[in-house]
């Protein structure tokens, strides 16, 4: 058996986990692989049609729907896996108005303050720890949206105010203090929390988990 460069460096493929996700999230998983299998009919049809209009050395038309059937074909089996390797667990925001902060769980505001061993230097930030796929930012309060199956919130998850942890990140080792923890406000909630969308995978990604 060959081995390519590609294979030789490619990520190990991640073991099944639990994603916390707001509701919808499974019925948008749902309707994006409908979509896709919708669009691939419709790409075969265009692909039969540009068979039949002659040599194929030259017919771009057919070359263009070849390669769009594969993207789609790669994408549909992307979130295929994506689905089998994990559960989803739906969870409603509305309880994180209220839920006790002794320690950082999903749904709580956070404000961290990452050193990185190396340089010394140190940034503070400020999260709110949630579901799987959020990246939205609130403009009025600045708060970053964190999800927490990220490298840094499984660093810091169940630590409470005060605590102090050293850990290896993506980029290098840092101390992370949990400066505070609190309940987000609904207008927080409201400005982060945006449309569920299905997850995005790269069109050679067969890693995802």
């Amino acid at each position: 058996m060959s081995f390519s460069r590609k294979r030789i460096f490619r990520q190990p493929i991640p073991q099944a986990t639990t994603i916390y996700v707001r509701p919808g999230y499974n019925r948008v998983l749902a309707e994006e692989f409908e979509a896709l299998k919708v669009k691939r009919v419709g790409l075969v049809k265009d692909k039969v049609e540009a068979h039949s209009q002659g040599d194929l050395r030259e017919n771009f038309g057919f070359k263009a729907a070849k390669d769009a059937i594969r993207a789609v074909d790669r994408k549909m089996t992307a979130l295929d896996r994506f689905v089998a390797r994990n559960t989803f667990i739906e969870v409603d925001p509305a309880g994180w108005l209220t839920k006790p902060t002794t320690t950082l769980q999903l749904g709580h505001v956070t404000t961290l303050e990452k050193q990185d061993v190396a340089s010394q230097r140190k940034h503070r930030f400020t999260f709110l720890v949630t579901t799987h796929g959020e990246t939205a930012t609130d403009p009025e309060s600045g708060i970053e949206c964190l999800p927490h199956n990220s490298p840094l919130a499984a660093a810091v998850l169940g630590l409470p105010a005060g605590a102090q942890v050293k850990v290896r990140l993506p980029a290098g080792e840092s101390l992370l203090t949990v400066l505070s923890v609190r309940n987000p406000t609904q207008a927080e909630l409201d400005r982060l929390l945006r449309e569920i969308k299905p997850p995005e995978f790269d069109d050679d990604d067969e890693s995802v988990g």
